[in-house]
């Protein structure tokens, strides 16, 4: 789980205004966060069924985000997939 202080900072860092935590850059922020916490969970414990479960979902959701932001605004995509070094 983020912690309330990064979740604060990935907000203000990728959020196109004071206080955005809807546009789609700052949600796959967060999910990106999320998931990189969840993979070093699964490294430990790789029996946990429920967690991995949970992570597939988060990436698939991700992935949806990550497309209407290629299909919407080709440019803050490309920025925000070098930015958060996501894909090759």
């Amino acid at each position: 789980m983020i912690s309330k202080e990064k979740k604060t900072q990935i907000i203000a860092e990728y959020g196109r205004k004071e206080g955005d935590t809807g546009s789609p850059e700052v949600q796959i922020a967060l999910l990106t966060e999320r998931i990189k916490e969840l993979t070093e969970h699964l490294k430990v414990n790789q029996k946990d069924h429920h967690s991995r479960r949970g992570l597939l979902k988060m990436v698939g959701q991700r992935r949806g985000l990550l497309e209407y932001l290629k299909k919407n605004d080709i440019e803050g995509y490309r920025e925000l997939i070098a930015r958060l070094g996501i894909r090759k």
